[in-house]
């Protein structure tokens, strides 16, 4: 892999054959009233330079315009907290999109939100401009889960927020975690089915994990959160599993569970290899080559757009980058691997691989094969990221 700092003055962008097929917009937001136990992304809790840095948003979105095609089909809003962003800065941003982007009219545009920001007045506002559908951050309906995490808000406006949402949106996701510290089966079971008497169509849900240099880490470090065992997460994850599948959800990605004609077209794209470019602080992007992510600092950030610049690093994908991707991210979904699309993308060399390393997951029951396409069995599937590192080629 070949990285490099890159810098890009005034319109000088690179456009790719594969970008100007068109593709998805990630705007990353970096802001957060105040700092989850367990998260690692980029945010400051500081909102001062909020206005400018929208400004910057809109600079970066202007001077990037040739680098993705002029079809986009899923804009994204995430962080961070987008929940924050008022009705100028969100119009600010739309209106720079659609002046400089040819936009689908039956594109997926998802905003990101937390419980405690969903007054009326904010889901009025965000029901008025271009946002069809709402991510909301709820993690858990029990208050110790969401004290011991740090969430600004609590298990009252986590359920009054989507209360109140379902009013104004149909296209709703919510974010459940399970393998918390404490929280017992039967208390997941709840969660999930507070979830389905609520009538949410889609829901992101994630394995706890401790991630370095977060508080989480921290505290288990010093006794004073238990960590979680692995019997734990499996038995969790097999209760997501079985609970939303037989309530009518299609389990079509690893971390991904949707009603039909719910399903995220945003990660979706991601998972597919679609290009997407991301805009803003640590924002990452891809033309089906080459990955570049911006400077993980929002002044450093906001200076250099203001000086004409774009800090970025560039990885420029190796074929065998590409396979390793492939095998990865479609193993995580419905979709699968294709023996074929393995031969016609990275060479026989890929395909006899993969034959060869996936042959012991077959007789394992981990894996199956349907014609040409291998999946990750429902036995499997717990240990999809484990699997798909086993069959990696390594050079």
């Amino acid at each position: 892999m070949n990285s490099e700092i890159v810098h890009i003055s005034g319109n000088e962008s690179n456009s790719s054959p594969l970008g100007r097929q068109g593709g998805a917009i990630y705007i990353h937001i970096p802001f957060c009233k105040q700092a989850c136990h367990y998260c690692d992304f980029h945010f400051s809790t500081s909102t001062k330079k909020k206005s400018q840095l929208v400004d910057m948003l809109c600079r970066e979105l202007e001077r990037r315009k040739n680098e993705i095609g002029q079809n986009i089909q899923t804009i994204y809003f995430g962080g961070g907290t987008p929940s924050l962003l008022n009705s100028e800065e969100l119009n600010l941003i739309f209106k720079t999109i659609f002046e400089n982007f040819e936009v689908s009219k039956n594109a997926e545009i998802t905003l990101e939100a937390n419980p405690d920001d969903l007054s009326e007045d904010v889901i009025k506002m965000l029901d008025a401009s271009p946002v069809n559908r709402l991510s909301i951050g709820v993690q858990s309906f029990f208050e110790e889960d969401l004290k011991l995490m740090n969430r600004a808000h609590n298990s009252d406006e986590a359920l009054k927020s989507l209360q109140l949402a379902k009013q104004y949106f149909d296209n709703i996701s919510i974010d459940l975690i399970y393998g918390i510290p404490g929280l017992s089966n039967e208390q997941w079971k709840q969660n999930l089915q507070t979830a389905l008497d609520l009538d949410i169509p889609h829901i992101s849900s994630y394995a706890l994990t401790v991630e370095p240099k977060t508080a989480l880490e921290k505290f288990i470090e010093k006794g004073k959160v238990k960590p979680v065992e692995d019997e734990q997460y499996r038995e969790q994850f097999d209760i997501l599993v079985d609970t939303l599948t037989t309530n009518g959800f299609e389990h079509y990605e690893f971390s991904n569970y949707g009603k039909p004609g719910y399903h995220s077209q945003n990660n979706m794209a991601y998972w597919l290899g679609k290009p997407y470019l991301g805009i803003g602080p640590s924002a990452h992007s891809f033309d089906g080559s080459s990955r570049k992510w911006n400077i993980s600092n929002n002044s450093l950030y906001i200076n250099s757009i203001e000086e004409g610049n774009l800090p970025q690093q560039t990885e420029k994908l190796s074929t065998t980058d590409s396979y390793n991707e492939y095998v990865m991210t479609r193993l995580r979904t419905k979709f699968g691997v294709s023996e074929e699309d393995i031969k016609e993308r990275f060479g026989e060399k890929y395909r006899l691989h993969f034959l060869k390393e996936s042959d012991k997951f077959l007789r394992d029951g981990l894996m199956k094969k349907s014609e040409e396409t291998f999946h990750i069995t429902t036995k499997g599937k717990f240990l999809s990221d484990g699997i798909a590192a086993d069959l990696f080629f390594i050079d």
